[in-house]
């Protein structure tokens, strides 16, 4: 794990991102970054909040670029959830969807925690299982 944070080791793909030459992001951006990622949990409560969240915050701080990374790594996110619950609500009709779609809440919920927590350390983070629609 101290190899991808000081960035010596040699791939793996949680490490790297738009960071500016492999510097450390400073703590304003290392939080903005995990704010990116949080703003999603707005989904919750907002309708399509899980989208606009990281937008916003991606288009605020654009002159930031691990937080350009990171927002755009949640947006991609959010997007493949949203596709994700579309298709468990089509399924619902023969069942398995219903099944499925408390998966998907859950699974969305503490990726983007995680996410989250390690954006606040600085380490760019990749969710899995994630379309990048969004470059």
């Amino acid at each position: 794990m101290s190899e991808l944070e000081t960035g010596s080791a040699g791939g793996g793909d949680q490490g790297g991102g738009d960071q500016g030459g492999g510097a450390a992001p400073d703590r304003d951006a290392q939080q903005w970054g995990m704010i990116a990622h949080l703003s999603a949990l707005i989904g919750f409560v907002i309708p399509f909040g899980n989208v606009i969240g990281p937008l916003v915050v991606w288009q605020m701080k654009k002159d930031m670029p691990f937080v350009v990374d990171q927002g755009k790594e949640a947006l991609n996110f959010q997007i493949t959830v949203i596709i994700a619950v579309f298709v468990c609500l089509l399924l619902s009709f023969i069942v398995i969807g219903m099944l499925l779609l408390p998966l998907v809440g859950i699974g969305a919920l503490v990726l983007t925690v995680i996410a989250g927590i390690k954006a606040n350390e600085g380490e760019a983070y990749r969710y899995p299982f994630t379309l990048r629609l969004v470059s």
